[in-house]
């Protein structure tokens, strides 16, 4: 069974530029672990995954940004990462 998760992060401020991350990273995955595994995987492949300042499992994506999250996510029903849909460059 698929469950949806929203992770926040502890952004240093040497980051700030990659602002996408203090909105958080969504997430549908088998478990927790296999959510972190996909986040690695997929949106902190060439940089160092920053601390997590919390975590919602199951989350209602309708409780989201609307100006921010909702209007650039993708399916959250398929297992993958649906926020971002694409992360910075690291340039």
């Amino acid at each position: 069974m698929l469950r949806r998760y929203w992770f926040e992060f502890e952004i240093p401020q040497a980051h700030a530029r990659l602002v996408v991350y203090g909105l958080g990273c969504g997430v549908t995955a088998y478990n927790y672990d296999d959510a972190i595994s996909l986040m690695k995987e997929l949106v902190f492949s060439k940089l160092e995954m920053p601390p997590i300042r919390s975590v919602i499992e199951d989350v209602d994506v309708s409780t989201l940004d609307v100006k921010h999250v909702r209007v650039n996510m993708g399916v959250p029903v398929n297992r993958g990462v649906w926020f971002p849909l694409s992360p910075p460059s690291s340039g």
